[in-house]
């Protein structure tokens, strides 16, 4: 749980620049992508008996195409959702100018809502319709259950990206050092990251470390084992 000071000084900074959905969610999905989509190769060519060269080619081939991949997707969603923002706030504009009675009562209603009420109520919706953006965010909020923080479509591209190539690479590191056992020591590393991914998430839930940690590394366990095993039936 993170602490933040309630000087006057420090509520006027926090309040005036909220941190939006930020990029954990972007970090969390392309590291444990990385890990699960990279490993999964390593175990379903190691099962079929290839080579280390086969493993390690499919495998940075899988890092840069899938995790562009992603991150493309990432880019074209998030835009997506931006895009859609901008359309609700041109069309709250639009109702504003053409029926500003109604649109008034639904802000007054919302109000309401919160508990405001009598002489208040009508002050506080007074207050918010004299000002068009104060009165458009309130609205996006309340009425769609939007953000007024508008998401940064390159930011999540860039954090799903980065993410994937950093856990992606993890289970290719014992082929590409040619250490001895290669591919019992790229389990036990991906395990690990597995287990530390989660164990970070957990900074931002009321999860403890090692449950979290536990339930990320037994859902790329299950994901790896499928791959094995499904590469197996093709050993010769």
């Amino acid at each position: 749980m993170t602490d933040h000071g309630h000087s006057q000084q420090e509520i006027i900074e926090r309040i005036n620049a909220p941190p939006g959905r930020g990029v954990l969610r972007d970090v969390i999905y392309g590291g444990i992508d990385g890990s699960v989509t990279t490993f999964a190769i390593v175990a379903g060519v190691a099962g079929a008996g290839l080579s280390p060269f086969v493993i390690v080619a499919l495998g940075l081939a899988n890092v840069l195409a899938d995790g562009f991949s992603m991150a493309a997707g990432n880019y074209s969603g998030t835009k997506a959702e931006l895009d859609n923002i901008r359309r609700i706030r041109a069309i709250e504009e639009r109702h504003i100018s053409l029926y500003p009675g109604g649109e008034r009562r639904e802000v007054r209603e919302i109000l309401a809502q919160k508990g405001l009420s009598g002489r208040v109520l009508d002050q506080a919706t007074d207050e918010i319709t004299s000002d068009q953006d104060n009165w458009i965010n309130l609205m996006i909020e309340s009425e769609y259950g939007l953000g007024s923080v508008d998401p940064n479509p390159i930011k999540a591209a860039m954090a799903t990206f980065l993410a994937f190539l950093v856990a992606g690479l993890i289970p290719l590191l014992p082929f590409l050092l040619s250490v001895e056992h290669a591919f019992a020591t790229s389990a036990w590393m991906t395990g690990g990251m597995f287990f530390a991914i989660g164990a970070i998430k957990s900074r931002w839930s009321l999860a403890p470390w090692w449950r979290s940690g536990g339930e990320t590394l037994l859902i790329g366990g299950l994901a790896a084992g499928i791959a094995y095993w499904v590469g197996s039936l093709f050993h010769p």
